[in-house]
This record gives C-alpha cells, sequence and structure tokens, in this order.
C-alpha cells in the first residue's frame, strides 16, 4: 500500500508538470537601446512624439520594441506558443506545460517567469471571492439636438463644453473592445468614416487589421463617445478620431486577454493617442486558478494594473469601466484598480448608484470608483444603426471617456493626471466620497472653469520631479513634488551603462557631476512603484 501511494504522488507531480499554463516571459534586456532614445521617429510616430514633449512625458528604454531575436528563439523552443508581447515590460505571453516554461529559463536572456496559475508563483494565496461576469452586462460652439442622449450628456454638463466648441475635434481615442462589427457600414459612424476619422483598427487576437466582427460590445461602446444621428443622438465628443483594437475574445476568459490589453496600449502610445477607453474587465477565469483574488486588486499586482499605470506614466489617458459585479464579487475589477486609470461607475438617469456596479475601495484603502456616469440605462447606437438603450459601467465609461477628451482639448498642454484630478475635484461626493459612488458625479464645467485658471507650470512643479540646472556643471539638483520626501537615483550613460545609484531626499537632493565627460546622461527617479526619466546635458 505504501508504494501504491507513493507511486499515486509521483503521477500527480508528473500531471502537474505536464499541465497547460499560461504564462509571462520576461527579458534581460533590449538592443539598441541608447540609439533609438537618440532617435526616437525609429520607434514612435510624429504624433507620440509631439503628444510627449508637449506633457513633459520622457522617452525611455520603455518605448523601445522587444527584442524580435528573442521572440523568435522563444517561439522556436519546444511546447511554446507565443501569443503577445510587452515591450514597456520587455517579455512575451507564452502557453506550453509547465516543465516546457520551466526549461525557457536556461536561456541566458530570460530572467523570471510569471505563471498565470499564481500558486506556481510561489506567493501567499489570498483569500478567494464569488466569481463575477467579466463582460459588462448589457440588456439589449455647437448646437446639437442630443436626442436620446440628452440626459447621460447633460447629466456631466457634456453639452457646456460642446457649447465652447470643444467636441474631440483633433483628439484621438482608441477603443480597446471585444468587437466592432458594420462599423464602416453604420449611419451613426458615418461622419467619423467620411471625414477619414477612423484612424486605424487592429485585432490582437487574429494578428490583422479585420474588426468589424465578433461581439456588437464595441460598436456600441465607441458611439456612446463618437456617434452621431441627426436630431436622434450625439455621443460626447463627437469630433474625434478613433483607432479601433479588438483585444477580448468572447470565446474563452484567460489572462492573455491582459496581454492583449497592455499590447493594444503600447500601440496606441506609440500612435499618439491621447484618451483610451476600455470597457472590460477582468477578475474570474475559466481556469480558477488564475482568478484575481480582492487581494490582487492594489494597482500594481495584474499585469494589466501595471500595463495601465505606465500608460499613464507614458502621458495617455486610460478611461474604464468600474464593472458590474455589485451583487457578486462586489469589487472594481482590474485594471479598475490602477492607481493611472480613471474608473467609471453607474448611476440610473436621476444619478442613483445602479446596483449593479461595482464598488471600492481598493484592499490598499483608494476610492475607486473614481467618478459616476450614467449607465442603467444609457443610450448607444447599435449596430443596425437605430438608438437603442443598455445597461452596464460598459457605457458609463465611454460617456465619461468622451467628455475627458473635449476637456484635455481645451488645453492639451495640460498633463493627465491633473485632467483627472480637476474631474475628480468637480464631482459632487468630492468631500465625502462613498465606496458606491467614489467621487460621485462630475460637473465639466466645473471642471473646465478650474482648467482655464490652472498655471500650468506650477502645477507641473507640485506634481513631477524635475532637475537643474540643465545643461549642468558641477551639482546636479532634483526637485520634489509635493507629499514625496524621498526617492532613488539612477544615473546612466547614454549607453545605458549604470554610473550611479543613490537614494535622495528632500534634505539630500543633489548629485556631483563635476567629475563626469562632458554629453548626454539619463537620469530615473524611481518614487512609489513609478519612474520618470530625463536626459542631462554636462558641459
Amino acid at each position: 500500500m505504501k508504494k501504491l501511494i507513493i507511486f499515486s504522488i509521483l503521477i500527480i507531480g508528473f500531471m502537474g508538470h505536464t499541465q497547460i499554463q499560461d504564462a509571462w516571459v520576461f527579458f534581460a534586456d533590449k538592443e539598441n537601446v541608447a540609439t533609438s532614445i537618440a532617435n526616437p521617429i525609429t520607434i514612435l510616430t510624429q504624433d507620440a512624439i509631439d503628444r510627449k514633449n508637449l506633457q513633459g512625458v520622457t522617452i525611455d528604454e520603455r518605448d523601445v520594441p522587444v527584442n524580435e531575436n528573442y521572440i523568435q528563439q522563444i517561439k522556436a523552443q519546444t511546447g511554446i506558443t507565443v501569443y503577445a508581447k510587452s515591450k514597456w515590460m520587455n517579455c512575451v505571453y507564452v502557453r506550453g506545460t509547465q516543465n516546457d516554461i520551466a526549461n525557457l529559463l536556461t536561456i541566458p536572456f530570460v530572467t523570471s517567469i510569471e505563471y498565470a496559475d499564481k500558486s506556481l508563483n510561489f506567493l501567499p494565496p489570498g483569500d478567494t471571492q464569488p466569481p463575477s461576469d467579466k463582460f459588462q452586462i448589457e440588456t439589449s460652439r455647437v448646437v446639437y439636438n442630443y436626442g436620446s442622449a440628452a440626459n447621460q450628456i447633460q447629466m456631466l454638463h457634456g453639452n457646456f463644453l460642446h457649447e465652447q466648441d470643444f467636441t474631440g475635434q483633433d483628439m484621438k481615442i482608441a477603443v480597446l473592445d471585444a468587437g466592432f462589427p458594420g462599423f464602416t457600414s453604420n449611419p451613426g459612424f458615418a461622419n467619423v468614416v467620411n471625414e477619414n476619422r477612423l484612424l486605424g483598427t487592429y485585432n490582437f487576437i487574429d494578428r490583422n487589421t479585420n474588426v468589424e466582427q465578433y461581439s456588437t460590445h464595441g460598436t456600441k461602446t465607441t458611439s456612446d463617445i463618437g456617434g452621431f444621428l441627426q436630431d436622434q443622438f450625439v455621443g460626447t465628443a463627437p469630433q474625434a478620431s478613433f483607432y479601433l483594437f479588438i483585444t477580448e475574445d468572447g470565446s474563452q476568459e484567460n489572462p492573455v486577454e491582459e496581454a492583449w490589453w497592455v499590447e493594444a496600449l503600447e500601440r496606441a502610445d506609440s500612435l499618439g493617442v491621447h484618451v483610451v477607453n476600455t470597457s472590460l474587465g477582468y477578475q474570474d477565469f475559466d481556469n480558477p486558478n488564475y482568478d484575481h483574488t480582492y487581494q490582487d486588486l492594489d494597482g500594481q499586482t495584474t499585469f494589466s494594473a501595471r500595463g495601465g499605470n505606465i500608460a499613464f506614466d507614458k502621458g495617455m489617458l486610460l478611461v474604464t469601466s468600474a464593472g458590474n459585479d455589485g451583487g457578486g464579487f462586489t469589487f472594481v475589477g482590474t485594471p479598475g484598480d490602477s492607481q493611472g486609470v480613471f474608473t467609471i461607475g453607474a448611476v440610473d438617469e436621476f444619478g442613483n448608484y445602479a446596483n449593479f456596479s461595482s464598488i471600492g475601495p481598493t484592499v490598499d484603502g483608494r476610492v475607486k470608483p473614481d467618478v459616476m456616469a450614467q449607465g442603467a440605462p444609457a443610450a448607444v447606437i447599435n449596430t443596425s444603426g437605430f438608438v437603442d438603450f443598455n445597461n452596464g459601467t460598459s457605457f458609463s465609461s465611454p460617456i465619461l471617456a468622451g467628455a475627458i477628451a473635449c476637456l484635455w482639448q481645451s488645453r492639451l498642454e495640460t498633463p493627465n493626471g491633473q485632467i483627472m484630478q480637476l474631474v475628480r475635484e468637480s464631482a459632487n461626493l468630492y468631500n465625502n466620497p462613498t465606496p458606491q459612488m467614489g467621487y460621485g458625479i462630475p460637473n465639466f464645467e466645473v471642471a473646465f472653469n478650474a482648467l482655464q485658471q490652472l498655471g500650468i507650470e506650477d502645477q507641473l512643479l507640485k506634481l513631477n520631479f524635475a532637475l537643474y540646472p540643465n545643461p549642468v556643471n558641477d551639482k546636479l539638483f532634483i526637485s520634489f513634488p509635493e507629499n514625496q520626501n524621498e526617492a532613488k537615483l539612477t544615473l546612466y550613460s547614454i549607453l545605458g551603462a549604470k554610473i550611479l545609484e543613490k537614494n535622495i531626499s528632500l534634505q539630500d537632493n543633489s548629485i556631483n557631476m563635476a567629475s563626469l565627460k562632458k554629453g548626454v546622461y539619463l537620469v530615473s527617479i524611481t518614487a512609489n512603484s513609478k519612474t520618470t526619466s530625463f536626459k542631462v546635458v554636462k558641459n
């Protein structure tokens, strides 16, 4: 009997190592980093470079693509399939047996592996929560006649922005969703198509440009931003331009969708996108070992939350649905837990909390959702080109995203975080946020007036690190943002060689560069899990 028991244990162990798993595989380095940063047009579009320069966003190593040779070597390994890649986190998403994936660690340029099944990462298990439906619930100087969309726009005072002639013109919005069938033939998007405001499409699942398939969800969510039917319906940013990306596979619930989502963010950033709408969220999967617990939703743990934070750091403004788990898992899913993501809950037409809308706070105590918009029900344009009404935070998110694009249009040099904060401060519950409503329903007229009075340079200094003097002769000083007292500074040569690493503080806020040769250096400052990079010229 003892031999049988031992044999059974061996069989179970063998089966575990031969079971198919999903994982992220991280790489040690990239090629041509210094050359790419010095010539950013080789890795980014001019629109992206202009947007970053306008907002003071530094182009750094994260913008350099993943080494394609590394990817090909991973693809050539036995039993491994590559599904996605991330330049920001320098990794690929793979599928294979646990043994085959573990064997990738023998490759010199592979630094680590992160399994979607968290138990394989030797992390302590979090508390389990009731399962939820990841996909958002659906039931079937301009004067606009908003028609059926009037209430959802006027609730936010989005019509005020339109009256000031801020309707989203020249604002680039990426919609990451599950499908956009009939988009180019839909009368609700005729203006977008005829005016060449559909800038591009990509299907990250099939790896082609065909997005007019699969779920109707994306067609409806996009209508709440850019849809227009004369005297029947107007989106919140009817003159915006769009990129449409499929990142959601309706046939499965798998973390690969988070990988595709981050890859789409990277593409959006490289194309100069300003605002991203995501009416998606992740918490439970077909394989329950991959599920996210409440403890995972701290804004830094899940792959999509990490990607959302980098996207924020890169200057984009991400708007996402809180989720429809108010009666299930309860809490906001990921990437809505991300500090860098603006998370939107749903209210009814009277401004009351919709009981399906996911609530906060996050596990680390932050207010989520950020603000609320109408989603019970929301007017949409369906795939037949008619006005319909659907329930879900899927629709409150794009309604808000369009309004925020119009607000930002009025002063595009403003940092994304400042725009988010102005919208929070305009909301009716800002001084008394609740788990259900976050900061409440924003008033974009109030936010607009505050934005026009904003001193941008003063605010930049309050919110960001700064280096001076630049160019520098000897001592380089670091100015700290408000409420930040400590950070880590790393100094690199232009070729990426580390020269100095130092903990800095308000009392010790300088480094001596007198002994260094003349030329360009890179400085990175890390605080609160966020890294900001600078170029410094040494005289």
